[in-house]
């Protein structure tokens, strides 16, 4: 663990006043109302609107929160930087878009011994901490954990539930994402869109930071997975599918290449993917995503879609983000089918197990993001002896799978189930 005996807080949320951070701060002031010894603060650049976050959170809890202190800290001034960090043992980092904002929060925390967790879903910056600052931080003894929120608590952790259940050895897995809403439907903030714009127009530069960091690849392991189209019906969840573009898959890929490098666990085959109800929601999705894709190649349709989010998006996406009752009405499922050999250390040329489990949870966005950020970073400050041995930049399933976070979400409203147990194929 990073030095900490003098740290006056053990969490400070910094970016408290975002759209996400406002709801990190309820969260936190639930889950930490009956534990008197955590001392945490909230951190932003505007002292008025700090305070304003904390009198909202106090109407919204009905907690008295007195002791939470506010620190005003900008990431373009690294002095109120190192004076954050210093002063923490841990900074939950909900400023985004990250690949703007999100290195200096990095760079600060490590170089002042402050553990650093985000909900960043974007491949680039979290691959990109990874090559720069892995180093840093193990010498530091400083953990940096990146998508930490529903990108990608759900999948890296759900992948790590299965394996832990899976009575054989594990060698394929595929996640199917649903959701469901309300009659007032779902909604996203601007913010989450913002990231994702930027992220599609700058694939080159995640290439080269791959090659940069993982010289050497992994072991083509058999079985593979199977072959999938752009779009496609799987009976086996009754609907239709297309591939999940978030951070999902690459999160997972990190994690299984820690676990094979450091202990020697087989790579696993994982496919991510989005399931869609029916032809009358998948034709205009897949319009926008086409349009989505093509605009976002150039400056010009990015400046399109970040001025008109709403039209581009089909209604989903505003600066104001879902309203109360959208997000008390919508939630999250993960489905993952496992398959692989009955007995562990044995290659086959054929899967001969199957398992089915799930995750399942609130609203992902707003409401099960902040539980999953709230949950890792208690978790991390609560069991030093289930982490890895050193500091350093990991993925979510590298960093816990080893602790009880699967059980501390599974109490807080993220669930982790048995479907299917494992059988014959």
């Amino acid at each position: 663990m990073a030095e900490s005996l003098e740290r006056k807080f053990d969490v400070v949320v910094f970016g408290a006043t975002g759209f996400t951070g406002q709801f990190v701060v309820e969260e936190l002031a639930r889950v930490t109302e009956k534990d008197e010894s955590l001392k945490w603060a909230v951190a932003g650049r505007n002292k008025s609107k700090l305070d304003g976050i904390l009198e909202q959170t106090r109407k919204e809890t009905g907690l008295q929160l007195e002791n939470v202190e506010v620190i005003i800290a900008d990431v373009m001034d690294e002095e109120s930087m190192a004076k954050l960090c210093q002063q923490a043992k841990l900074v939950m980092n909900c400023v985004g878009p990250y690949r703007f904002w999100g290195e200096q929060v990095v760079k600060a925390c490590v170089e002042n011994g402050a553990h650093h967790l985000d909900i960043s879903g974007e491949p680039q910056f979290l691959e990109n901490m990874h090559l720069k600052y892995h180093d840093m931080a193990k010498e530091k003894n400083v953990y940096v954990v990146g998508s930490c929120g529903f990108d990608s608590i759900p999948a890296d952790m759900g992948v790590q539930f299965l394996r832990e259940k899976f009575p054989g050895e594990l060698t394929t897995v595929e996640s199917y994402l649903s959701f469901e809403s309300g009659p007032k439907g779902a909604g996203i903030h601007y913010a989450t869109w913002q990231s994702a714009i930027h992220g599609f127009a700058d694939q080159a530069s995640l290439k080269k930071i791959r090659k940069e960091l993982n010289p050497k690849p992994l072991p083509r392991m058999e079985p593979r997975l199977p072959k999938r189209g752009a779009v496609f019906f799987n009976p086996e969840v009754g609907k239709y599918c297309l591939p999940f573009l978030g951070a999902d898959a690459s999160v997972v890929r990190r994690t299984q290449r820690y676990q094979y490098e450091t202990e020697e666990k087989r790579p696993l085959n994982f496919g991510a993917y989005f399931t869609v109800s029916g032809l009358l929601y998948l034709i205009p999705m897949m319009l926008v995503g086409v349009l989505f894709g093509i605009l976002a190649k150039y400056k010009f349709g990015r400046d399109l879609l970040e001025k008109y989010p709403k039209l581009f998006s089909l209604g989903y996406v505003t600066h104001e983000g879902p309203t109360k009752e959208q997000m008390a009405t919508t939630s999250f499922s993960m489905t993952f089918f496992g398959e692989g050999f009955s007995n562990k250390g044995e290659e086959l040329k054929k899967n001969d197990m199957k398992m089915v489990t799930k995750v399942v949870g609130p609203e992902p966005g707003y409401v099960a993001t902040p539980i999953a950020i709230v949950q890792a970073g208690l978790t991390l400050l609560s069991e030093a002896e289930a982490l890895p041995e050193s500091g350093g930049v990991y993925p979510p399933g590298a960093m816990f799978a080893k602790t009880k976070l699967i059980e501390n979400l599974d109490k807080n409203g993220m669930k982790f189930t048995v479907v299917s147990e494992a059988k014959e194929i």
